[in-house]
């Protein structure tokens, strides 16, 4: 049972936090029509893509040192409660079917376990102790990456991801969306995308969300574009797991080659319809072994695997 006094005192610091903070010019917003209402979140949420440029800057020194250690083999780990969990938990799942990463690569561990992920695990998202043995279950160490997410940036679950992580030599980063956050002060790399007071107070699924939802996406698509798992924009790496996937691995090797159709058909064929893998072999004018040995060496590189394929032929 939490104490009388100990909630007096959060009750105190969530009044400090801007994403707590109350909107007396929203009171009445029940009483307004729907669509003024719409209006009203539409012009909220535009400021959402703002407030994340103005931490680009330290979005990207976080992507590049995420990059260089999954580049030795590294995983990212992304660690938070509600529904900071839950974004974390989604961006990572994105990441087998947008990039053929193992689903150890990306991991996204949210408090209480898979069952939080639609229902509240009561005194999960306050508890440090829980965030460390859900790290120490995966072994993390050095080369791998940990995400703490919280809007607030004061959650125990995630901060006790962070610092259990940083003390484990991991690289660790602090997603939050108030400045100067327990959370920021804790991880190496801080992203503090300062969004705001929510339409409904303290709803940090609304604005935070979308803060952080941005954020991840720009963690893991640029980091494994830094790995090579892009061609330009193409999605080289895709894993065509059913019908749409495999049209639009057909389509791909289409755009980047400008092969007919037979041809497309024929390299993907060769490659056992791996993308990446057939496009060298129509671009590079090799065949399927030898296009996946200069992947290979290329560490995945597509680019890189092209030259090679030129300057040997």
């Amino acid at each position: 049972m939490t104490s009388t006094a100990a909630l007096a005192a959060l009750r105190a610091q969530l009044a400090t936090l801007t994403t707590e903070a109350f909107r007396p010019e929203l009171a009445d917003i029940d009483q307004l029509p729907t669509q003024d209402i719409a209006k009203i979140m539409n012009a909220g949420d535009a400021t959402v893509a703002t407030a994340v440029a103005e931490r680009l800057p330290e979005i990207a020194a976080a992507i590049d040192a995420t990059a260089t250690r999954m580049a030795r083999g590294g995983r990212l780990v992304y660690a938070g409660a509600g529904t900071a969990g839950r974004l974390g938990v989604l961006d990572a799942s994105e990441c087998p079917p947008t990039f053929n990463t193992d689903p150890t690569q990306v991991v996204g561990l949210i408090a209480g376990g898979s069952r939080a992920l639609v229902t509240a695990v009561e005194g999960a998202e306050d508890s440090e102790k829980l965030a460390a043995a859900d790290l120490d279950a995966l072994r993390v160490g050095p080369d791998d990456t940990v995400v703490g997410i919280s809007a607030s940036g004061r959650t125990p679950y995630a901060i006790g991801a962070v610092r259990h992580a940083r003390g484990a030599g991991a690289l660790t980063i602090g997603l939050s969306c108030n400045a100067g956050s327990e959370l920021g002060t804790a991880a190496e790399h801080a992203i503090e995308v300062v969004v705001g007071p929510e339409l409904l107070t303290g709803s940090t699924r609304l604005k935070a969300g979308t803060a952080q939802k941005l954020v991840l996406n720009m963690l893991s698509t640029i980091t494994m574009i830094r790995l090579g798992k892009t061609y330009g924009n193409l999605m080289v790496d895709v894993r065509a797991s059913n019908e749409k996937l495999r049209a639009r691995s057909r389509r791909i090797v289409s755009l980047a080659t400008g092969a007919p159709d037979a041809d497309i058909e024929a390299a993907l064929a060769e490659t056992d319809g791996e993308v990446k893998d057939a496009i060298l072999v129509l671009l590079g004018e090799v065949d399927g072994p030898t296009a996946g040995r200069l992947l290979k060496e290329a560490d995945g590189h597509l680019r890189a695997a092209l030259h090679a394929a030129h300057t040997q032929g």
